[in-house]
């Protein structure tokens, strides 16, 4: 079924890039698998994709050390400042930085790991109450600031868009943070740089390839509906 569910998705994302005159290779799948077992990552692994994302610590943890070590890991849930020391080695993204408070946090952790940190700001474009993630208008201030930051390297911007019945709806929300990003890559800062756009999700990510996603978050469409019980 996962398999199955794998080709569905890469079969998605191949006519959303040649719908929007992009090629496959610009757009990077992440299998989020957080709440699923080992097992079910190594199906898919299995197929072929090395790049997943999780939204907790301490399972990132558990399946780093569990799974083959060519994976790509990508934190890509809230994330705690206590929390930063025990994946700032093993994340090749953080997605959701959303405070200079916490890239500083993990600034401090990557020198004691001698490691520098590649990250996404969370932008919270819909401007939804329970969401996280900076105001657009306050994005470039937070990017200047962080920029300062020698361990840490701003690669461009993240949002969760509302849960929405129709696609389409959150158009207008790609639309906005792909613009912020190419208003943002024009002031040319130092240690800035807008190379990636992780927009869409299970539900909207064609829609968000359209708009210029270079990541796409798909976790249900790939491993089904999640499973809040033990994660291994």
């Amino acid at each position: 079924m996962l398999k199955d569910n794998l080709k569905e998705v890469e079969k998605n994302i191949a006519q959303a890039c040649e719908k929007a005159g992009r090629k496959r290779e610009e757009v990077t799948l992440i299998a989020v698998s957080k709440t699923k077992p080992v097992s079910m990552l190594q199906e898919i692994y299995d197929e072929g994709i090395r790049t997943f994302g999780e939204n907790k610590v301490q399972e990132m943890v558990e399946k780093y050390e569990e799974m083959p070590k060519d994976i790509k890991w990508h934190m890509i849930g809230h994330l705690q400042r206590n929390k930063v020391k025990y994946i700032v080695d093993k994340a090749v993204l953080i997605h959701s930085v959303d405070s200079y408070r916490l890239a500083e946090e993990i600034n401090i952790q990557a020198k004691k790991h001698n490691v520098t940190v590649p990250i996404l700001i969370e932008v919270n474009v819909a401007g939804e109450d329970t969401k996280f993630g900076v105001k657009p208008e306050e994005t470039l201030q937070l990017a200047e600031e962080i920029a300062a930051l020698e361990n840490v390297r701003i690669e461009g911007l993240m949002t969760i868009a509302p849960f929405v019945e129709h696609p389409e709806d959150n158009r207008v929300h790609f639309r906005r943070l792909k613009q912020l990003s190419v208003d943002i890559a024009s002031k040319n800062i130092d240690n800035v740089r807008m190379e990636i756009l992780s927009m869409g999700m299970t539900n909207d990510y064609m829609v968000a390839i359209e708009e210029g996603a270079t990541m796409v978050r798909v976790g249900t469409g790939i491993f089904g509906a999640r499973n809040y019980g033990k994660a291994n």
